[in-house]
């Protein structure tokens, strides 16, 4: 069941949020702002990957653009003790040509920020990021 919220805002803002909420891909206002609070929310708790707590246990996404040849680079991460791979998935993609990766991954964010240091420094990986997962304390997994 759904409830209804309210707030104030400044004219400025309530003018620009039919274009925010077009620009970013939502019909629904109400769903554009429950969206942009729990990314807010998770920004300003865990901050991104280079300002988490070291040892904060992160699950999320890593995207890994590449070209042929650094396979065994991507091979040693996806078999590395320190990171958790619960599924990987390759692709080529054509127009670009180029190779991605994506693994669904957990560990701690300093495991992460020296995977992605590592391989933002081989040949031939091209660009390398990582998404983690919203905070949620209740769901469907």
């Amino acid at each position: 069941m759904s409830r209804v919220l309210s707030f104030s805002t400044d004219h400025d803002f309530a003018d620009q949020l039919p274009s925010l909420i077009h620009k970013s891909g939502y019909s629904n206002r109400s769903q554009f702002l429950r969206d942009a609070s729990i990314h807010f929310a998770d920004a300003k708790q865990r901050g991104d990957l280079q300002s988490m707590a070291k040892e904060l246990m992160v699950e999320g996404t890593m995207i890994i653009y590449y070209q042929h040849g650094v396979e065994s680079k991507l091979m040693e991460l996806r078999h590395s003790k320190d990171i958790e791979v619960f599924s990987f998935h390759h692709n080529c993609l054509t127009d670009s040509h180029t190779c991605v990766d994506t693994m669904q991954v957990r560990g701690t964010a300093r495991t992460f920020q020296n995977a992605i240091d590592h391989l933002n420094n081989t040949k031939d990986i091209d660009k390398v990021s990582f998404v983690a997962a919203p905070i949620r304390e209740t769901g469907c997994c």
